[in-house]
């Protein structure tokens, strides 16, 4: 099961893209970062990373 962000408390720091081993993480406008459901392979190393811990299976 993919990974989920929780916009309203993501800070848009970036650390779960820069550990994201597919890249399925991308940054939105308003820089806070977004998962695709569909690259995820669920490994969780965004969401060990995230230091807000705001990443968490759906």
């Amino acid at each position: 099961m993919p990974r989920k962000i929780t916009k309203s408390d993501c800070v848009g720091c970036g650390t779960c893209q820069r550990v994201c081993i597919i890249g399925c993480i991308t940054e939105e406008n308003d820089r806070k970062r977004v998962i695709n459901e569909l690259g995820c392979v669920d490994c969780g190393a965004c969401q060990l990373a995230c230091p807000k811990k705001c990443i968490t299976r759906n």
